[in-house]
């Protein structure tokens, strides 16, 4: 594991996700997950997220199409919240879900549309 790789990543992470959700994800690690921690870590957000090609806030753009194309609702939501703290507004967000509707199916965008809902009022009531 590169340290200042990690340590950029961690900075990035704790941007996008929140202080308080990533330091839940690594309190919560023990033997068996915290390797994963630190790959999400450093590669995910330390290597790709840290390149400087795509803004913050296009990168949490393009999750949120593919999260909602995987349907995962529990990492929507929490990229739903990142992309807010990167800047994105409501209106593009919705943009992307109706996109997904689009090249993912009715059902895909019905469920991001519900969870993106939860997220935004969610992060409307902790960060406003």
């Amino acid at each position: 594991m590169s340290d200042s790789r990690f340590e950029k990543g961690l900075q990035i992470r704790r941007h996008v996700l929140g202080d308080e959700y990533v330091d839940r994800a690594l309190a919560q690690a023990d033997a068996f997950s915290q390797p994963l921690q630190e790959l999400v870590t450093e590669y995910c957000w330390g290597t790709v997220w840290a390149r400087s090609d795509l803004a913050l806030a296009e990168r949490s753009l393009i999750n949120l199409a593919m999260i909602s194309a995987l349907n995962r609702p529990h990492e929507l939501k929490i990229h739903v919240k990142g992309a807010l703290r990167n800047g994105v507004s409501r209106e593009k967000i919705r943009e992307v879900l109706l996109q997904v509707a689009i090249y993912c199916g009715v059902p895909a965008a019905v469920d991001s549309f519900r969870v993106a809902r939860e997220a935004i009022a969610e992060f409307d009531a902790t960060e406003t």
